[in-house]
């Protein structure tokens, strides 16, 4: 499969660059795999569409302020973008520009907090942390959302701050790690869950911290070529036992984004079953992979050429996957991260 099939064309005033006024009222797509057909919805009716007959499994992941600033003697700004913890206060992360970097160097963020440059590994640096208390609630203070590259505005810092902080994060969001949203999961409401629940449509959370991965372009031409980036994941027992007995049950496992597709479906192809565990995905699905457990799915619209992308082709074929997307461009849906979604059944 060439890379140049995933392609297509989007009118740059679609990329969101701001979330819906409310999180349940961006517009949905709905799919039905079977009859082909497309439902113009918003998210708020996706109570209408899901039954004591599904299941939803959810990832919990919270990100956290990843992009530091740091300002040398000189006056030189350093960006630091923690990357992925190593062990406890070791990080892997990006800086920039690197070559105002060396080892040894320690940089300081704020009064709470400093970072000690370690060593150069590729394109990436491990870091210490220094500092004195708890360091997620320090990083609360000092660090930034890390918004994807695709959103560009003109705010002003404590505005940006405060819209992303609340936004870019899931209602549920529980366990901290992620660089990136597990954005499907952006338009749910406690008000949603609590509904479904009453309904019958329970649900359970897994976890997947969503690395920098998530927004890496695929570079071959060939994509069967592609290294999927490792991203580390936990189900516990609760949510596997829930899992295990909605599936014995004969209930549709519903996915809510594309981080609970590739959770579940690596543990059922390395396990057989969803088993409480701690391990990590490098799972690359794309057309022609056979599902093992997802049967529905909830999902963002995804950039051109993006393993995403690749893999809702795999889920409901690539010529309706790009049927959906013009018709989602031709009736003006927001893509990307704070844009609208679809449903796939």
């Amino acid at each position: 499969m060439l890379l140049e099939e995933f392609n297509y064309e989007l009118p740059e005033n679609l990329i969101a660059q701001v979330p819906a006024q409310k999180r349940d009222m961006s517009k949905m797509l709905v799919l039905d795999r079977v009859n082909k057909t497309f439902e113009h919805k918003h998210f708020c009716d996706i109570t209408q569409y899901l039954t004591e007959n599904d299941f939803l499994v959810l990832n919990n992941t919270k990100v956290i302020p990843a992009r530091l600033y740091a300002k040398k003697d000189t006056g030189a700004v350093i960006e630091i973008f923690l990357v992925r913890e190593i062990k406890k206060d070791i990080w892997l992360s990006l800086i920039k520009p690197s070559r105002r970097v060396k080892s040894g160097m320690v940089l300081k963020i704020s009064d709470e907090l400093s970072v000690e440059v370690l060593d150069k590994d590729d394109d990436k640096w491990h870091i210490k942390l220094i500092y004195d208390g708890n360091f997620y609630e320090i990083l609360d203070r000092v660090g930034n959302i890390p918004l994807p590259p695709y959103i560009e505005r003109k705010m002003s810092k404590e505005e940006y701050k405060s819209l992303d902080f609340e936004r870019y994060q899931t209602v549920y969001a529980k366990k901290e790690g992620a660089v990136a949203a597990p954005t499907a999961g952006l338009h749910f409401t406690q008000e949603i869950l609590d509904k479904l629940d009453k309904q019958g449509t329970k649900h359970c959370f897994i976890t997947l911290n969503v690395g920098l991965g998530t927004f890496k372009p695929v570079k071959c031409e060939n994509i069967l070529e592609h290294k999927m980036d490792s991203e580390a994941f936990e189900i516990d027992e609760t949510a596997a036992n829930a899992i295990n007995e909605a599936k014995a049950k004969g209930k549709n496992i519903v996915a809510v984004g594309t981080t609970s597709v590739r959770t579940l479906e690596t543990v059922m192809n390395k396990y057989g079953k969803i088993i409480p565990v701690k391990d990590s995905s490098e799972l690359f699905i794309y057309p022609g992979y056979k599902f093992k457990i997802v049967d529905k799915l909830i999902t963002n619209f995804h950039l051109p050429k993006s393993t995403l992308l690749m893999l809702v082709s795999a889920f409901a074929t690539k010529e309706y996957i790009f049927k959906a997307y013009k018709k989602a461009i031709e009736n003006e849906y927001r893509f990307y991260s704070y844009g609208d979604c679809m449903f796939i059944r």
